[in-house]
Order: structure tokens, then C-alpha cells, then sequence
């Protein structure tokens, strides 16, 4: 019978042992939860994200935007000059694609 109460004992050590280690691991994961600060780890999660932080992201983007159209815009277009298609090469082109047609019908 000693020898059973024994191993009783033993297991009854181990067990508050795994206790203690579970104790310890869920400090460490609360822990670790509240540094986070409700960041979410898993890919593919949507980000919260406060209505400030979009505004200066959006308000940066539009002044990239302006940048942009202020240097390749429509305000620069006008030192271009425009191409001019006379009547005449006008009339040839039209012909032209008449003629293209016409040999489609033709084939088909």
C-alpha cells in the first residue's frame, strides 16, 4: 500500500507543478495580449483605424494627387499643339476605309 500512496503523491506533485506552469503561461499570454493593444495577428484581418488617421491619409494622398496633375496635368497640355487633319486627308481616309470594307464584303 505504500507504494501506491507513493505514486498518489507524486502525481499529486506533478499536477501542482503543471498548475503553477499553466498560472505562468496565462500571465505570459495576457500579457502579451494587452502590449498588442488589439492589433490583430492573422493575415487578411481588417485594420481599425481611427477616422483622423484616414483623413491624413486621404488628405496626403490628394495632394500627391495635385502634385501629380500639376506637373503632367491638363495645364500643361496646352503647350502641345494640337494635330491638324485637313478636309482633303480627311476624305482620303474615309475613302480609304470605304475600300477596306468593301474587299471585307467581298471575302466574306
Amino acid at each position: 500500500m505504500t507504494n501506491l500512496s507513493s505514486v498518489v503523491n507524486q502525481l499529486l506533485n506533478e499536477r501542482t507543478q503543471v498548475q503553477g506552469q499553466l498560472e505562468r503561461l496565462d500571465e505570459a499570454i495576457s500579457l502579451l495580449r494587452n502590449l498588442s493593444n488589439g492589433f490583430r495577428s492573422t493575415r487578411g484581418s481588417a485594420r481599425n483605424m481611427s477616422a483622423s488617421a484616414r483623413k491624413r491619409i486621404a488628405d496626403a494622398q490628394k495632394a500627391r494627387w495635385a502634385k501629380w496633375h500639376q506637373q503632367h496635368g491638363q495645364n500643361n497640355r496646352k503647350t502641345i499643339p494640337k494635330r491638324v487633319v485637313s478636309m482633303a486627308s480627311r476624305r482620303k481616309m474615309a475613302a480609304a476605309q470605304r475600300a477596306r470594307w468593301a474587299n471585307r464584303k467581298k471575302a466574306a
